[in-house]
Order: structure tokens, then C-alpha cells, then sequence
């Protein structure tokens, strides 16, 4: 296994989360793929784990915290590590070391460039981005909110804990006679994204009676004084978007409101 840094050569794949084989990549990826490109600028780095025949199997992308939805300073903050682990595409990858080796890679690296410690998000459920996981590889909760832990790892005795920013959850503009969808997209995750293509497919099949609207949520000012990231909203109400909800679910719940338009 070795472990490298992100090259133009596997940008796409990286923008696809490893999931080339996926139509819902291949439909979320050209968003998040203009955002590895934007936040590149600003300090985003990643790594590619691959095996001894060549093939990546696991992603890492870590940026400086005040270039992220999470409020903090000084420290590298990490939106995303993942191992290929579907039968689909690549194939299952998992359990063989590779997301311990690339948080360690991570690490170092921020260590090298002055970081005063690491954070990253993670689930109390036993899925995806485990909070448990971090845990065990001495992170210690520092936040949370909702089923969300705010995980970090201090490397200076100065280092300062990250916190969420608070979740005020704007009301979205409306447009009265219609059906207002406002989706708020950070960019990051291919979930997100995913999310944000499937309601505006779901919402230009209802034609004009649904306005649909796109909101960046990608800057941290923005985050701060909402504390929004990525977020669905159906006429004022927050759709669950984790996991992504179906196109089908979207077509049934945004033709139920425009079944109640005058």
C-alpha cells in the first residue's frame, strides 16, 4: 500500500468519491469537483491511499479550519475520509489499513505545515465518518450537535478547541402561488450534492408551479450566521437529506404541495 498525494491524474475520480462506476457520482461530481478546484486555492490538500497493483482504494481531503464550515483557528480540519467498500466499481477495499494510514499521512502533513492540532466530524451511529473511529485513534469529542460529534486532536499545548457554528436555520425567501424548494449546497460532499440534483430534477418536473432555488453555502461567513452546510428545504420545511432522499420520495413530497396551490 502506499499512500499519495492528489494529482490532476485522479481528480475526477477523486470528485466522484471513488464511485466512478455510479450514475448518482456521475451526476453529483461535476459540483464537487468545481470545489476541490475553488478550495485547492485556499489550502486543500488530499491523499490517495492505493494498493500494490496501483488501484486507489480510499480518499482523505483535509483544509485549513477557517476555510471550513467549522469554527476554529489554527487547526486542519477533515470533511471527509473514505475506503471504497461497495462489491460495485473498484471493489471492497476496507480492512486492510488504508483509512488508518491516510489520517496518519493526514497528520504529519498538517504537523509539517504548522497546524496546532487536527479536526474532523463524525457520527455517533455506527456508519460512515464513526465518531468511534476517531476515538480510538485519540480524538476527543470537542462538540456536537444533533447526531454530529465535533472530533479533534491537539498536537500544541495552545491549541484551541473547534466548535459547530450555531444552527439558526433561516427561513428561505418564498415566492407566493408556488411551491418554494431552496437547496443549500456546500459543495464538499457528493451526499449533499446529490441531494440538491435530485429536488431540482424533482422540481422542474412540476414545471412552474415550483421555484426552485440554489443557495451557495461553500463560505464560511455564510456558515456562520446560520449555521447551515447543506440543507433542503420544501416551502419553509427542512427535508431529512442524510442519506440523500430518492427522486421518487422529492416527486411525491413536492407534488403534495402543489396539489394544495389555488
Amino acid at each position: 500500500m502506499r499512500i499519495v498525494d492528489l494529482t490532476d491524474e485522479h481528480k475526477d475520480l477523486f470528485a466522484q468519491c471513488l464511485e466512478d462506476w455510479s450514475p448518482e457520482a456521475e451526476e453529483a461530481g461535476p459540483r464537487r469537483r468545481e470545489w476541490v478546484d475553488r478550495f485547492q486555492a485556499r489550502g486543500l490538500r488530499a491523499k490517495l491511499a492505493l494498493d500494490d497493483k496501483g488501484n486507489v482504494g480510499g480518499m482523505i481531503q483535509y483544509l485549513p479550519i477557517e476555510q471550513s464550515f467549522v469554527d476554529g483557528a489554527g487547526l486542519y480540519f477533515i470533511p471527509c475520509i473514505w475506503v471504497h467498500g461497495h462489491k460495485n466499481g473498484r471493489g471492497n477495499f476496507q480492512r486492510r489499513g488504508m483509512g488508518k494510514a491516510l489520517l496518519a499521512a493526514a497528520e504529519e502533513d498538517a504537523r509539517v505545515l504548522g497546524a496546532k492540532g487536527m479536526a474532523a466530524w463524525g457520527l455517533a451511529l455506527p456508519f460512515w465518518m464513526k465518531a468511534s473511529w476517531f476515538k480510538k485513534r485519540g480524538y476527543q469529542r470537542a462538540d456536537s450537535k444533533d447526531m454530529m460529534h465535533l472530533m479533534w486532536k491537539p498536537f500544541a499545548a495552545d491549541a484551541a478547541p473547534p466548535r459547530w457554528f450555531p444552527d439558526k436555520k433561516p427561513a428561505p425567501s418564498t415566492t407566493p402561488g408556488r411551491v418554494n424548494v431552496t437547496a443549500y449546497v456546500n459543495g464538499w460532499c457528493m451526499a449533499g450534492n446529490l441531494s440538491c440534483a435530485r429536488a431540482e430534477r424533482a422540481a422542474a418536473a412540476h414545471g412552474e408551479r415550483v421555484d426552485f432555488r440554489v443557495i451557495d453555502s461553500s463560505e464560511r461567513a455564510f456558515v456562520a450566521g446560520c449555521g447551515l452546510t447543506d440543507a433542503l428545504f420544501v416551502d419553509g420545511k427542512q427535508v431529512r437529506t442524510g442519506p440523500p432522499p430518492s427522486y421518487d420520495k422529492l416527486h411525491k413530497l413536492i407534488g403534495k404541495r402543489v396539489s394544495r396551490l389555488k
